[in-house]
């Protein structure tokens, strides 16, 4: 089920918020697991019964580490919960892309096992371990009813395409949270920001995607608006949901991380990574770069430590060799920004010229459908895959995506969020910003309508 689509806007949510806000104090967690499970059993019904194995295994894992007095037990019971956790992902996600790899090395032909990726198994996965390694670490008391831990694991705003929401973030609130007029009409207002985002900007930007692989007369320029407009699309498509995410949990009382912070103002790709994707870059930072000992080793170690790290965020986005090289690049991206401190004295916009390059390039390469694809993508941008640098036809996209290409980068940076918080200050701004969130969702409804089915890019993570 999909936030953008009609069953979600104007019957699932309708129906759980009803039966939420009446249900008594007690009841509230169960009515948001099982809604929740509804939700994702909408569109993957069979891998409710992975989710509840994860979420029985995690909970008994849980609880162990938390009554074990010697440490080698709590030490035990934290990597069984890993391993099963890990073992998940790797059967159902990188499985085939191990075999595969293995069969070309060595020319023979393992079969596949051709299973199919249960949605969101990246995410809730690692809220999953999370929960144990805090449990291990005695951030957290180890949660005693499983009702509120099957809430956590399953919870529907952010179950399949994140923010990754710890469970020391939120455990306080699983147990006794407040409800609000204030909280449940700014979720309402960040929900329907995001819904916009979605729709109206990376739904657009995925229809000139779409147009351009289907073009039978492209050129240089046209690769460009391509590597763009995917630079574009995959920010408002994901920061749209993590809009709607934050937004429903502050509805139901939850008061999830931010995800991204406008990263196309980065002037540093460090910088960069601390913007976009938060949850996920602070995951790894915390429970497995600094456990490796993250900077304060020698440095060869700590070259180690960044090649692994971002090998494995190259991974966790998806099981090809173009995600290995996409992770790794920014691994080396980063080393020679803290081997070579003088880039920081350069002009800002040269600093911030080199960050949006560099991040067009990334997404090309991330986008790829393989490294060989990638390579003609990058060959053609540049130059090199003789093609005219403009047609008629590529002419003829610029004009009609002209002004979405505008609202796009203006609409990354922080100067519509600055705009629309001083109008809102106002009575009257009030009163307008409440008339274009209603004209907003009707506009989004007419889209929806009329339109096509576009699934979030990262449900594939």
């Amino acid at each position: 089920m999909l936030f953008s689509g009609i069953p979600f806007l104007y019957y699932f949510l309708p129906a759980v918020m009803a039966c939420y806000f009446l249900a008594p104090k007690s009841l509230k967690n169960t009515v948001l697991l099982l809604f929740s499970l509804v939700f994702y059993a909408w569109g993957e019904p069979k891998f409710v019964v992975l989710m509840a194995v994860t979420i029985v295994v995690f909970y008994i894992c849980g609880l162990a580490i938390g009554k074990a007095k010697l440490k080698p037990w709590r030490r035990f019971w934290l990597i069984l919960s890993a391993l099963a956790g890990v073992g998940f992902l790797a059967i159902f996600k990188y499985a085939d892309f191990f075999i595969g790899s293995f069969n070309k090395v060595t020319g023979l032909s393992v079969p596949l096992l051709r299973l199919a990726l249960p949605i969101g198994i990246s995410f809730y996965t690692f809220q999953s371990l999370s929960y144990t390694i805090d449990v291990y670490r005695n951030n957290v008391p180890a949660q005693k009813n499983i009702i509120h831990f099957a809430t956590y694991v399953t919870l529907f705003p952010q179950l399949i395409a994140g923010p990754i929401v710890r469970y020391v973030d939120v455990n306080r609130e699983l147990e006794n949270r407040v409800h609000n007029w204030e909280d449940i009409l700014s979720g309402i207002r960040r929900f329907l920001l995001g819904l916009g985002k979605k729709i109206l900007i990376a739904d657009q930007f995925a229809l000139l995607i779409k147009l351009f692989r289907e073009s039978q007369n492209p050129s240089v320029l046209f690769y460009w608006m391509y590597a763009i407009a995917f630079m574009l699309s995959i920010y408002f498509d994901f920061s749209g949901y993590s809009d709607m995410a934050i937004g429903l949990g502050r509805i139901f009382g939850f008061h999830f991380p931010e995800n991204f912070r406008y990263p196309y103002i980065s002037k540093s790709i460090t910088e960069f990574w601390r913007r976009w994707h938060i949850s996920l870059g602070s995951w790894f930072r915390d429970y497995v770069y600094i456990p490796m000992g993250g900077n304060r080793v020698k440095p060869l170690r700590w070259v180690w430590n960044i090649l692994t790290v971002w090998l494995l965020t190259g991974l966790w986005h998806g099981a090809a060799w173009n995600f290995v090289l996409w992770g790794l690049l920014f691994a080396a991206v980063l080393l020679i920004e803290k081997w070579i401190p003088a880039l920081q004295k350069l002009p800002g916009v040269l600093k911030h010229g080199y960050v949006l390059l560099l991040i067009c390039v990334s997404f090309v390469i991330f986008n790829a459908d393989g490294l060989s694809q990638a390579g003609s993508d990058l060959q053609s941008m540049f130059g090199f895959g003789n093609l005219p640098v403009v047609t008629g036809e590529t002419l003829y996209y610029l004009k009609s995506f002209a002004i979405l290409f505008g609202v796009g980068i203006l609409g990354a940076t922080p100067l519509a969020k600055w705009a629309g918080e001083r109008v809102s200050r106002t009575r009257s701004g009030a009163i307008l910003e409440l008339f274009v969130l209603i004209a907003l969702l009707l506009v989004c409804t007419a889209y929806l309508v009329d339109g096509s089915f576009s699934p979030f890019l990262y449900f594939r993570f």
